[in-house]
Parts: structure tokens; sequence; C-alpha cells
């Protein structure tokens, strides 16, 4: 496959030199357990497949979009004894956000997209710090599982190795899928507490007290089709997203 002008990773300093990119990309994804049956890079996965076609359609349109390599490690705060959930403290990744951000400002490019792919990660309050900090970036995040409308998809609830998650490794790298019926039943325990249940407090969950298996949500609805119905819903919202910010002026974004 020949180098695709919007990922990083693969073009040449003689391109990105001339290029006058509007949106720079970053995928952040996280390493953990995904019950039995998906391995422990699917949010990465998901993650840079859905940032590359997203930025393919966003480029065909006409829109200077480039995509960073995805940070591969995410805040597992609540995983600490799962063995190899490898965790990033929220400090440590607005540090992380800082110097990728000072970058861009230092070299006049005058967006970033932070394109998240794992539940525990929340960039919101560290882009609130750093849009004060970089008057002269436009900073911005989306969670790429809440850009479809799960319901149209999928009968049962879930949030982890479901069969939302199960669908897309299933399209995008089934070999790396083991069959489903090694997977656990992905039960997770609700906290005992009502306002948890309903949404309107938040604590962090204990995932070794909340599921026997890593998963939260019965993977076995999933087939490749719907993984390739969800992710193509998915990338052309966000493509036409990138789209929409690669014109847009950060000093006139509101009606």
């Amino acid at each position: 496959m020949p180098p695709r002008p919007y990922i990083l990773a693969e073009t040449t300093w003689q391109h990105v030199r001339d290029a006058a990119y509007e949106v720079v990309v970053l995928p952040w994804g996280a390493t953990e357990a995904h019950n039995y049956h998906l391995p422990y890079a699917t949010d990465n996965i998901q993650c840079d497949y859905i940032a590359a076609e997203s930025a393919r359609q966003a480029w065909e349109a006409g829109a200077k979009v480039v995509v960073l390599p995805t940070i591969p490690f995410g805040v597992n705060t609540g995983q600490l004894d799962i063995a190899l959930d490898i965790n990033l403290n929220p400090s440590t990744q607005l540090a992380i956000l800082r110097d990728v951000v000072r970058v861009l400002a230092r070299q006049g490019i005058p967006k970033l997209l932070v394109l998240n792919g794992h539940g525990g990660n929340d960039f919101r309050q560290h882009l609130r710090e750093l849009q004060a900090e970089f008057p002269a970036v436009f900073l911005c995040t989306i969670n790429w599982f809440r850009t479809v409308d799960r319901s149209q998809f999928f009968r049962a609830p879930g949030d982890h190795a479901d069969a939302l998650e199960t669908s897309a490794m299933l399209h995008i790298a089934p070999a790396l899928v083991r069959p489903l019926a090694e997977a656990g039943a992905g039960h997770a325990r609700p906290f005992r507490i009502a306002a948890f249940r309903q949404g309107w407090a938040w604590a962090q969950r204990d995932w070794a007290q909340v599921t026997a298996d890593t998963g939260a949500g019965d993977p076995a609805e999933a087939t490749a089709e719907k993984g390739a119905a969800l992710l193509a819903a998915s990338t052309r919202a966000i493509g036409q997203f990138l789209v929409e910010l690669a014109a847009a002026d950060p000093r006139d974004m509101y009606e």
C-alpha cells in the first residue's frame, strides 16, 4: 500500500514541510484486558483504524488533516491489580498533551483533535487548562464510541469488550479475536447506591470487583457485519467533523 499523506508515520519531511495542515489528530487508546476474546491492544487498534479512515474521508474532501501515532496507554487507575493493564495517571496525560500542544503552537498549526478510544480517559479538563495556556491552538476532543447510537446496532448494554467493541474488532482485525465461545459473559456488577447506578453521582469502578472476566457487556450478538456498519457510521461522522473543523475560523466559531 502506498504511503497515505494524512498519516504522519507514513509521510516524509519533503511532504510535511509544505503541507500546511489545518488539523492534527491525536488518537489516544489504552493497553488493558478485554475479556477472554479480545486483545489488550483493542482500544489502540480501533483508534488507529477510526483515525485513519476518518482522516482519509476528510483528506479526499479537501481538508488538510494529519494523524499522529496513537498513544497506547490510558488512565487505568481502577484496574491496577489486573495484570499488565498499563496506567497513565491523568496528570501524566496532561504533561504529554502539554508537550504536544506546545509543538503545535510553536509551529503555527492551528487545531488539535484528541480522538479518544478508552472510557477511562477524559480529556475535557486537560483541554480547558491547555486552552488557556495555548490560545493560538484550538483544542477539542471526541470519544469515537459516542458518535453513534449503539441501540441502532445492539440490544444488550455494555461498555467494555461488549458486542460493540467485539463487532468493531471482528471487522478491523478478525484474526486477533478469539472465538466467541471462549468469551466470558461480561456480567458487570452495578453499584449498590442508586445515585451511582442512575449516573447523577460518580465514583471510579474497582474493576476486579465489578467483573470476573474483565468484560462489561455480553459480546454474544457481535458480528463483523455489525462492526462494518458501526464503523462506517462513526468514521463518516468524524470525517465530516474534520472537514468542518479544518475550514473553521477559531475566532468565529459561534452562530
